[in-house]
């Protein structure tokens, strides 16, 4: 075959060093990356925040932030040197043959523009008239599955949920039909359907296209799912690389298993197991060891792997860059079991929370839009209620309720402790605010940045204990060794903290009144494994010293079924399941939990399943079932008529459904057949 019929591939990294200018120094982010993915390929690039997975994204583009520059190396794509193209060149390679969707599709957008607008002029920089570029613009949008493309256009990014702005920031990067497209932690913050409809959506255009995707995550599931090849990054060097089920079935560099063993599995649980972390942290940037980066982590370290670099070899049918890959499987064996037993929740009493009948309605233009109808939840004194549900089901809603921070409708009620609890925050006695506190999903945004944290957590013991003076001081020094951080730290801001350091100055100051409630909102979804699994375990930690309760809201099931106790499933605004967590996942199940679990992508890696979501129920009326117009299993004149019933699959488990329970065990394993009469 000549030279001329031999395709390139459709970007090659070739020795790669990516730096960045700070305080009059050079500090290397890239150091030596080289890569390739052929044309129509899917490979995920992984590794703790800051290993420089997104740097590499941003170098193919040539976007780096000011400060950073290519120091040498070549970003080769269809062949061509990206760093020799003149600013007309570099115009047209972002218009034409590279694209990336970045981690905050409503960061991407520009708030004072709709969609309408900035779909239109990607097509009109490609040379469309007006009325051609409104017409590609709406054909862009249903090649997404966005149903009413007609009403879209006209919305801004703050009127999109997270997965319909993901939609229209994917739109506008594959508009230009590129050979290469940038993924950019795509599905971060999104619930579990519509990650999985998102990932199928790529899949189903790359095929479609035959456009070539490099995808950046810290979900390892989502790229077992997704790609074929996979690069695990480490301090800017490539660590292992392989087909993704050949490095994810027997990794062969200490790096890959602890990021594996970072996972919660099927089979683990809070009471029984402890999640495996990382030791240590990332080196520092500029940092340049003359051994291993990964040395001073990494358990089989000797001295050559101090003084000697290992590059990256061949091995086992895939590139590692270890001394000793023959001895990473035995890391793979060890065990994180615990050895006093956990302590269970106390039903001995009254729960710690009530939940009865509450309701929430917002109104928009004067229509009421029903947020929580009826809601029935109770948590128990050392118990973590696990709350799950799709975007706008209503979980935050309940969250800022408990918090006093939205008024319920009348003719529901809160208590504490056998108690009534105030509807305000205002309202509530300063024993009620310190008992019921928060962790927000993100610390950053949660934090003062122009605070250190110790007059983050100084402030926060002052005001929910009255402490002052020396006691203040003992009682933040106490919340900092609780929480794993060194009093050095103390005289740090947030801007000097990474993620996890972070999230466990958040953890600290909702601790700070010895909270007997602590509401945990999405507090791992921006994390990546190894700090996950760090932050789980302390909060693990923190339940089983002071007996506190957790509501868990998180759209990370492997999270939930971790650190829960029980799952409450919420789908707009109603509760259609509660029950302990083993029987929720084990089954019987609501057709609706069946959807988000068969949505979930796994490490198999055989790709998210679809949401079995056919429909067959209609509209519902207000009396009838939510679900009934997107479950398969709906009875027709029944499910969307008729309030569900609640079906007792279990001493502490219910379900309302329409469907006996003899049936729900066969739709939990997804063996009935839609249409079946199947009521009770």
């Amino acid at each position: 075959m000549t030279a001329s019929l031999i395709k390139a591939a459709a970007l090659e990294l070739q020795d790669l060093h990516v730096t960045y200018r700070s305080r009059g120094r050079d500090l290397t982010v890239l150091d030596g990356l080289s890569l390739t993915i052929a044309r129509g390929e899917s490979y995920g690039l992984v590794g703790e925040s800051g290993c420089g997975k997104s740097t590499a994204a941003l170098a193919v583009l040539r976007a780096l932030a000011r400060g950073g520059r290519i120091a040498s190396g070549r970003v080769l794509v269809d062949g061509h040197d990206v760093g020799a193209l003149d600013d007309e060149g570099l115009r047209h390679f972002r218009s034409h043959t590279a694209s990336m969707v970045f981690q905050d599709p409503v960061a991407a957008l520009n708030p004072t523009l709709d969609v309408g607008a900035q779909l239109d002029e990607v097509f009109a920089l490609r040379g469309a008239g007006r009325g051609a570029a409104r017409k590609a613009t709406l054909a862009a949008l249903d090649r997404v599955r966005i149903a009413d493309p007609r009403a879209v256009v006209e919305r801004y990014p703050h009127q999109l949920s997270g997965g319909m702005a993901q939609r229209v920031v994917i739109a506008a990067a594959l508009a230009t039909e590129p050979l290469l497209l940038l993924l950019d932690e795509p599905t971060t913050g999104l619930d579990a359907t519509v990650e999985a409809e998102v990932l199928e959506l790529v899949s189903d255009l790359q095929t479609e296209t035959g456009t070539s995707v490099m995808l950046i995550s810290h979900n390892l599931a989502v790229v077992a799912a997704t790609c074929t090849r996979i690069g695990v990054l480490y301090a800017g060097r490539m660590a292992e690389e392989g087909r993704v089920d050949d490095v994810f079935a027997a990794p062969k560099h200490p790096y890959t298993v602890g990021l594996l063993r970072c996972l919660p599995g099927a089979g683990t649980h809070k009471t029984t197991t402890r999640l495996a972390t990382i030791p240590g942290v990332l080196p520092e940037l500029g940092s340049r060891a003359a051994g291993c980066a990964f040395a001073d982590r990494c358990s089989l370290a000797e001295d050559v792997c101090r003084t000697e670099q290992p590059q990256l070899v061949a091995f086992d049918g895939r590139q590692t860059a270890c001394h000793f890959p023959d001895r990473v499987a035995t890391l793979a064996a060890a065990s994180l079991e615990r050895t006093e037993p956990f302590p269970a929740p106390d039903r001995s009493g009254e729960p710690l929370l009530g939940v009865a009948g509450v309701r929430k309605t917002f109104f928009q233009s004067r229509r009421p839009m029903r947020a929580l109808r009826e809601v029935d939840l109770s948590i128990w004194p050392g118990e973590t209620l696990g709350l799950v549900g799709e975007s706008g089901s209503g979980k935050s809603t309940l969250a800022r309720i408990l918090l006093g921070l939205l008024t319920p409708d009348e003719g529901g009620r809160l208590t504490l402790r056998g108690e009534a609890l105030a509807a305000d925050v205002d309202d509530r006695s300063e024993q009620a605010v310190s008992d019921v506190q928060i962790v927000f999903q993100n610390p950053a945004g949660a934090l003062n940045p122009r605070h250190t944290v110790a007059r983050i957590l100084g402030r926060a013991v002052r005001r929910l204990t009255g402490l002052r003076g020396e006691a203040q001081r003992d009682r933040v020094t106490d919340l900092l060794d609780s929480v794993r951080l060194r009093p050095e730290q103390l005289t740090a801001r947030p801007g000097q903290l990474s993620g996890g350091m972070k999230q466990r100055v958040a953890i600290a100051r909702a601790f700070a009144g010895k909270p007997a409630l602590v509401v945990c909102d999405e507090p791992t979804s921006a994390l990546d494994v190894s700090v996950q699994a760090a932050i789980l375990n302390l909060l693990s930690d923190l339940q089983e010293r002071d007996r506190v309760s957790y509501l868990l809201i998180s759209h990370d099931l492997g999270v939930v079924r971790y650190l829960a106790d029980r799952i409450a499933v919420l789908y707009l605004g109603e509760v259609l399941e509660v029950g302990p967590v083993e029987e929720v996942f084990g089954g019987p199940r609501s057709p609706y939990t069946s959807t988000l679990l068969d949505a979930v992508p796994t490490m198999a890696g055989a790709g998210p399943r679809r949401a079995r979501t056919t429909g067959g129920g209609g509209a519902p009326t207000p009396d009838g079932c939510p679900f009934a117009p997107r479950c398969a299993h709906a009875v027709p004149d029944v499910c969307a008529v008729s309030p569900p019933p609640v079906v007792r699959a279990g001493p502490d488990h219910v379900i309302r459904c329409h469907l006996t329970l003899e049936v729900l065990r066969e739709v939990s394993v997804g063996v009935l057949a839609t249409g079946n009469d199947a009521t009770g």
